[in-house]
């Protein structure tokens, strides 16, 4: 490999017009083959790379060059992957994180922004940006009643564009619904698919928690709430399918915790499964939690469901980043799925425990689980 261009700038003059000369004909990060060099520019006493890439250091310094206020890094970065970063900068011995100033491109999630950088042949799929001949569905607010929580639940329902009465639709019951919407497009993942022909119409219950955490966590009263007065409630009112291979449920990290806890008590009602990145933890001695207190009503469940894996559903889609720490866990549960005589598809990504992860494989997933007509033309 040629050398790489900071490499070019340390052996050649790097004075003041040099560097200015270098900063503007160069987009940052540089990504250049299998390399990617992270840069900043400032006068600051250190700075750190902070990212989220299981097995490496999740603080790397950046070496200062000498006589300039830049600061450069480079690291190994693989073919299409994704990787979200932020910089910690020390100014007067106190640290700050800040999103890299010279790099455009951010993913936001529920707890703010972080840079992205992308590894060569990586790029946004167009099926997630809106597609202006593509009709767009609409969120109705749903309310319904429930005796498990003994409160009040509010969600969101994605009608297709053309929804009918007198048609019948799958359901896919989505756990972190809005999160999807905001930070994954999901609405107009939607539009744009069912726009192509590449999943049939279908409709889209968008539901939250007050508590997530503990009612993700295989939380008897909310699959409870979900089979027993959400579902039952939508098909009563919407023209659904009202069958196990017409229900879907779908979540990403403790969602997909709850999504598969779901279908587990209630082995039979449910005909799909989408699970993306699940915190499916588990201890193989004893009892050892490493996650901390909250994953330990998922780990008695995973440990029981390990040592008696059923058949809950027909088809499921798994996917995770690669770069997670949660592979582990979801590569693990594979194998134990397949022992069920569940169809199975399992996809991995470099990427990590991210929203934009989740949006890239919701294509693939979608369109296995429920086929569309367009499917049908071509068979």
């Amino acid at each position: 490999m040629s050398d790489l261009a900071i490499d070019k700038l340390k052996k050649g003059p790097h004075d003041g017009p040099a560097l200015d000369a270098f900063m503007h004909s160069h987009s940052f990060p540089l990504v250049e083959g299998g390399k990617v060099t992270f840069v900043f520019r400032g006068a600051v006493e250190a700075v750190h790379l902070k990212s989220w890439v299981y097995g490496l250091p999740n603080s790397q310094p950046l070496h200062h060059l000498a006589n300039t206020d830049l600061w450069h890094l480079t690291l190994d970065i693989p073919p299409k992957s994704r990787v979200e970063y932020k910089f910690e900068i020390v100014r007067n011995g106190n640290g700050q994180w800040i999103e890299d100033p010279l790099n455009p491109y951010r993913a936001t999630d529920p707890f703010g922004a972080n840079s992205v950088v992308h590894g060569e042949g990586y790029t946004v799929p167009e099926w997630t940006q809106v597609d202006p001949d593509a009709r767009p569905g609409t969120l109705e607010p749903w309310v319904v009643k429930s005796k498990a929580f003994n409160d009040t639940r509010g969600f969101l329902v994605y009608l297709p564009a053309r929804f009918r009465k007198t048609r019948r639709y799958p359901l896919l019951f989505v756990h972190d619904g809005p999160d999807y919407v905001r930070f994954a497009n999901l609405k107009t993942v939607l539009d744009n698919l069912i726009h192509r022909l590449e999943i049939p119409d279908m409709v889209v219950a968008l539901t939250g928690s007050p508590n997530r955490i503990g009612e993700y966590a295989d939380d008897e009263r909310h699959a409870r709430y979900v089979t027993e007065e959400a579902i039952p409630d939508l098909e009563a009112r919407l023209p659904l399918l009202g069958t196990p291979r017409g229900r879907c449920l779908m979540g990403a990290s403790f969602g997909g915790v709850a999504s598969l806890s779901t279908a587990v008590r209630y082995p039979g009602f449910y005909g799909r499964l989408l699970l993306q990145s699940g915190s499916f933890a588990f201890s193989d001695i004893g009892h050892q939690n490493k996650r901390g207190p909250a994953f330990e009503p998922v780990v008695r469940f995973m440990n029981r469901f390990r040592e008696n894996p059923v058949l809950v559903a027909d088809k499921a889609f798994i996917s995770c980043g690669m770069h997670e720490s949660l592979i582990y866990e979801n590569r693990s549960l594979i194998p134990m799925l397949q022992t069920t005589e569940l169809e199975l598809k399992y996809v991995e990504a470099r990427d990590g425990h991210n929203w934009e992860n989740w949006r890239d494989r919701l294509r693939e997933g979608l369109s296995w689980l429920f086929p569309g007509p367009l499917r049908m033309v071509y068979e």
